[in-house]
This record gives C-alpha cells, structure tokens and sequence, in this order.
C-alpha cells in the first residue's frame, strides 16, 4: 500500500522533514539528511549569505535532485518581514513552497499568532504554498485552513528544548479536526518522541536540534527515520484496547489445575 503525504500539489514517500541548523560540519549534515531518509528540507532564508558569490554556500550542500527545499522565515517578528522574506525565498529558490515562522519573543521563541495569521492569508493570496508553524491551539490551526495554508504546524515543544510532545491531547484534537496536514514541528528530542507524534495520527515530523545537537547526527537520523516509520506502522495498525486487570495470551481451558481466583 502507497502510503503519501500530499501537501498541496506535493507529494512524498517519507514522512519526515529536516532541518539544516547547528550542524558541526555541512559534510556531517549531508549525511544526517541522507541517513534520514527525508525528501524536504527545511532552510533559513537568512542564514543564506547572498552577497557571498565565492564560496560554497549551505544550498551547494544540498542536492535539490533528491530533495525538496522548503524555505522559511525563521527569526522574522512581524507579518511584513515573514511576507518580505517569503518573497526574496521565492525569487531565490524558485518554489511556492514557504514555512511561515513569525517570533512572539525570543525567549520561548513561541509563534505569534496574530501576525502568523495576517502573513499567512497575504501570503496565500500571493500564490505561496504555507506551511506555517504555529502553536498546539486547535482554534489557531483551523483559522489557519480556513485561510487556505496548505498544512500545519503545531509545536510538539518549544523550539530545540527536545522534551517530546507536551500536550498529546490538543494535537490529537488538532488532527481530528483538520481537512489539511498536520505536522508536528520542534521539541522532538529522540526517536521514541517521534513515534510517539506519529502514533497520535498526525501525518509527518518537522525536526531539527534533536539530529544536529546529538552526540551522533548520522545514526540519530537513522533512529528519528525509524522512530516516524514505528509510529505510522502503529496508528495505522490501531493500538490494542487498555485494560485494568490481565488477559492471559494462552488458552485458559484444560488447565491441571482450576483458575486461581
């Protein structure tokens, strides 16, 4: 069974998307992607030096053959610069395709979402295809399809933090209510944070530190890819039914002995 993720007029195999930040080296977050198994990767527009026409900058390390480029306006704190960046990405880039970040502070780095929301409709307007990361409010996600974004993005926790999914309960009412996809960006930490995720139905992962920042990148993404393959494996196959007391696996007819009770 094809199992897709369609995301606007896009479509992908893999269910996990990566970043690109605090790598230690371009030749180590090359490998990191390709051991993912991830077909999007996610860039800051401003952490690309565009004056810089002598070296290699961090687009000569990704191979846009094999992988989709999503940019996104990280460190933007208003809904003219998200918009602003969005369009410099599109001219730079060449694709429709933008992560909507807008900053309420830079302490908790959680997304305004005011001015998430006035970039998102103007940028919607503008023919982008907005992914936009927002926080676990259901009311936020769906004013946010109802504007036309093509996904989103709720918070498992806050931005490289790694403490997994802190509130279960509005993602799954997220999902449940959505006629878009749903991906789970930033606080994933390990691979069992990303089953975890997967398990609750959402349909991929966005994910950054918790690759980059691990001891090993390589073999971390290769347990991140596993971990999101578990976890979509399981909500598919539908988790067993939670009981209080046991139920024996075996046969409990012609026991030598009667059930103790």
């Amino acid at each position: 069974m094809q199992d897709t993720l369609k995301i606007g007029t896009y479509e992908f195999t893999s269910r996990l998307i990566v970043g690109t930040g605090k790598y230690p080296s371009m030749e180590i977050m090359q490998a990191a992607h390709t051991a993912s198994g991830a077909q999007m990767i996610t860039v800051a527009i401003r952490r690309i030096n565009l004056d810089d026409r002598s070296g290699k900058t961090m687009l000569d390390f990704i191979d846009r053959s094999r992988f989709t480029i999503l940019p996104n306006t990280a460190g933007c704190y208003t809904a003219k610069e998200a918009v602003l960046t969005a369009q410099l990405a599109r001219e730079l880039l060449e694709t429709d395709l933008i992560k909507l970040e807008v900053i309420g502070d830079a302490q908790t780095l959680y997304p305004d979402t005011r001015e998430t929301l006035i970039a998102a409709e103007e940028l919607v307007k503008d023919g982008f295809t907005v992914l936009p990361y927002i926080a676990d409010d259901p009311t936020a996600c769906k004013h946010l399809e109802e504007v036309g974004c093509a996904a989103v993005m709720p918070l498992a926790a806050p931005i490289g933090s790694g403490l997994g999914v802190c509130n279960p309960y509005s993602i799954r009412i997220i999902k449940e209510r959505a006629g878009v996809p749903v991906i789970v960006d930033a606080g994933v930490g390990t691979a069992s944070d990303a089953a975890i995720a997967m398990e609750l139905g959402v349909d991929a992962l966005l994910m950054n530190t918790g690759i980059a920042a691990s001891n090993d990148p390589v073999q971390m993404a290769d347990a991140m890819r596993h971990g999101v393959i578990a976890g979509r494996l399981a909500f598919l196959s539908g988790r067993m039914e939670r009981r209080l007391y046991a139920n024996a696996s075996s046969p409990m007819q012609n026991l030598i002995a009667g059930p103790k009770v």
